[in-house]
């Protein structure tokens, strides 16, 4: 054997002895899907380092926080949890303890002030950049990863919390300004990735049995703004729409489903994309925020409630059994009573299958905080009484459709509550619940496609029995 061949052999045995010596890593995810995207990655990279998952969070030698900003307290619970592991190692100096995300990129440097048991901070856009940054920090630094950087496409494996449903990034960061917003500040620029590396991804997770995909934008719609290609007629190519038809006819992708849209850039060419194509699902996540065009104005929006019923209507012109989900604010700054039951009036109409609501938070460095007219915490915590009544009881009566109806729905998991039960989602997002085994004694499994008759339903769930259909 040469000294070269012998040389290689050491350095590869003490990669492989590193690798054994990683330990264990935990990851807590706070916020969006695409922190939840974020998360899966860094998990796959650890994974390659040699990390094996912990079965506790006290007991992981490497702990990671992946952080939300866009409310205060997620922010808060963020640095309850970072207290207790900051006293966890004083008497475990080993311990590598990491804050990733919204909360790092936010806070920077300052975070080690606050929390100088820390070893590593680092933004959402650095997420690819783990290793590197871990080896620094093996390397005895304290590193604070915060400055813009170019999303180079992912090379990484992620660790995907299911095997049957998959995120797919199809975009990072954010370039609108509202008012009340920490995301474009934290996220950084809009970034899309290129339609063939989306493809090469989707096709991957195809040959690895998956059989929906989401993809995944902070304002998803965007997508393609930023890259090259105009057509003769001078319509724009690389658009959401065109990414859709060229991504649809991929074999073992069953179901496509996209989030999060905004208003301003949601065209009747994508609906009728939605409509045409067999596998993107009937259900759809627009935001509106308000109700009231004043407040959305101040929001810094760029659109009118006007022009969002419209869109709601057309989709359901042409996807009539179409589920639309939305997000709402309440009590932004000098919001009256009348503009809040303007909102409230727009939830009545459109009968929303579901809306996320969240009373006003103000976030660091965006213009609404340091408005005048800013609303009482009593007056808010009524508001959020009031609007999660509303759209609870929206939720029950838009259900009743599904009373006595065969739906399909894709098998996730097992009910963790009731292991004789699986648990999966209609083609319109709706949670349902059935039994494992179904007529002529057949049993399903994780991963099946399965004709759900629903006999009961509730606001945000329904459960039913398999049937031939």
């Amino acid at each position: 054997m040469t000294a070269i061949s012998t040389q290689s052999e050491k350095i590869k045995k003490d990669f492989e002895t590193s690798n054994q010596k990683r330990g264990t890593f935990w990851i807590t995810t706070f916020g969006c899907q695409m922190n939840k995207a974020d998360s899966e990655r860094m998990a796959g990279i650890l994974k390659k380092m040699g990390y094996k998952e912990a079965k506790s969070e006290t007991s992981a030698d490497l702990v990671l926080y992946n952080t939300c900003t866009i409310r205060d307290n997620a922010e808060q619970k963020v640095y309850s949890y970072l207290g207790k592991q900051a006293i966890r190692k004083k008497t475990s100096p080993n311990l590598k303890l990491i804050i990733a995300g919204c909360v790092a990129q936010q806070e920077g440097e300052a975070l080690l002030r606050r929390v100088p048991e820390l070893d590593l901070v680092m933004g959402p856009q650095h997420a690819n950049r783990l290793e590197t940054l871990l080896n620094q920090v093996d390397n005895g630094q304290q590193v604070v990863a915060t400055e813009e950087h170019k999303i180079l496409e992912d090379l990484t494996t992620a660790r995907r919390e299911s095997s049957i449903c998959a995120w797919v990034n199809v975009i990072y960061g954010c370039n609108e300004r509202c008012t009340y917003c920490v995301v474009p500040a934290v996220r950084g620029k809009e970034q899309s990735r290129l339609p063939t590396a989306i493809k090469h991804e989707i096709k991957d997770l195809a040959e690895r049995g998956f059989k929906e995909i989401t993809l995944l934008g902070q304002n998803i719609d965007a997508y393609g703004r930023d890259l090259p290609g105009i057509s003769p007629s001078g319509r724009r190519d690389n658009t959401l729409t065109d990414l859709l038809y060229f991504i649809h006819d991929i074999e073992g992708i069953e179901r496509i489903r996209f989030a999060t849209s905004h208003p301003r850039y949601f065209t009747d060419r994508l609906i009728k994309a939605c409509a045409d194509l067999p596998k993107i699902c009937e259900h759809f996540h627009i935001p509106f925020q308000s109700g009231d065009n004043e407040i959305l104005k101040r929001m810094g929006r760029g659109y009118t409630i006007e022009k969002y019923k419209r869109i709601i209507y057309k989709i359901r012109e042409l996807i009539p059994n179409a589920s639309i989900s939305a997000d709402v604010i309440v009590a932004f700054p000098e919001e009256s009573e009348l503009q809040f039951e303007n909102t409230m009036e727009v939830i009545r109409e459109i009968k929303f299958d579901q809306v996320n609501t969240a009373a006003y938070s103000p976030r660091p460095n965006t213009p609404a905080a340091s408005w005048p007219g800013q609303i009482a915490e009593e007056v808010k915590i009524e508001r959020l009484r009031e609007i999660n009544y509303l759209v609870e009881n929206t939720a029950r009566g838009r259900n009743k459709r599904y009373k006595n109806k065969i739906v399909e729905v894709l098998a996730e998991n097992i009910n963790h509550k009731d292991k004789n039960q699986l648990m999966g989602r209609t083609r319109t997002n709706r949670l349902t619940f059935f039994p494992k085994s179904g007529p002529d004694n057949l049993s399903y499994l994780p991963g099946d496609i399965v004709n759900i008759k629903i006999n009961e339903i509730r606001a945000f769930s329904l459960t039913g029995i398999p049937v031939n259909k």
